[in-house]
């Protein structure tokens, strides 16, 4: 009703992406509409390149254009230990901290019996069959805090342990305080997992 049939369809589209809402969508359709036709193209491109070229690596499942990514083909990286994550965004926020030089494997989610996901349609095979090949002797679950986050931590921690026993350190990330938090700006939740995660000094 408001906009012309081709704006129109252009903002349903966008509205369709996460974190955009209505007016974002609107802004962002307004904003190509103003581009030039050339900054347009390469958006468009861009998109098309992305949905030919990307593939999951057959290994850890993160998002390659190569046969395996390049943290997998990495021979400096160290091999002994495996940090598992459940989505490629998760792989990149590790990645920005420079500190984490293992391997990585990609659940592709969390278990969310709501949502209808079981362990059996993770990448959970997949990572067991992976002991086979590498050396691991540490597993660092990184999932977010989250109640479907935690759950799929402690599917995985108690299969690891059953498969393998001792052999296998498995760790959890610690979550609690944000670096430059107040505490009295922190919620019930936040406070008790920093209390609970707690190390010694």
């Amino acid at each position: 009703m408001y906009y012309a049939k081709p704006l129109a369809k252009l903002v349903g589209e966008l509205e369709k992406l996460p974190g955009i809402g209505p007016k974002s969508a609107q802004r962002l359709a307004f904003h190509i509409l103003r581009s030039s036709e050339e900054e347009s193209r390469r958006l468009v491109d861009a998109i098309a390149d992305v949905k030919t070229h990307i593939k999951m690596c057959p290994v850890c499942f993160n998002f390659t254009d190569k046969d395996t990514c390049d943290i997998c083909r990495d021979p400096k990286r160290d091999r002994s230990i495996l940090c598992v994550v459940a989505e490629p965004r998760d792989l990149v926020a590790m990645e920005k901290t420079n500190e984490y030089k293992g391997l990585y494997h990609v659940l592709g989610g969390v278990i969310s019996p709501m949502d209808g996901v079981g362990p059996e349609m993770l990448k959970i095979r997949e990572l067991l069959a992976r002991f086979k090949q590498d050396e691991i002797k540490e597993v660092i679950i990184a999932t977010n805090p989250t109640i479907e986050g935690d759950a799929t931590a402690m599917y995985l921690a108690d299969l690891l342990k059953k498969t393998f026993g001792t052999d296998i350190k498995v760790s959890r990330i610690a979550h609690g305080m944000p670096v430059g938090g107040d505490l009295d700006y922190a919620d019930q939740a936040t406070l008790i997992q920093a209390l609970e995660w707690r190390r010694e000094m």
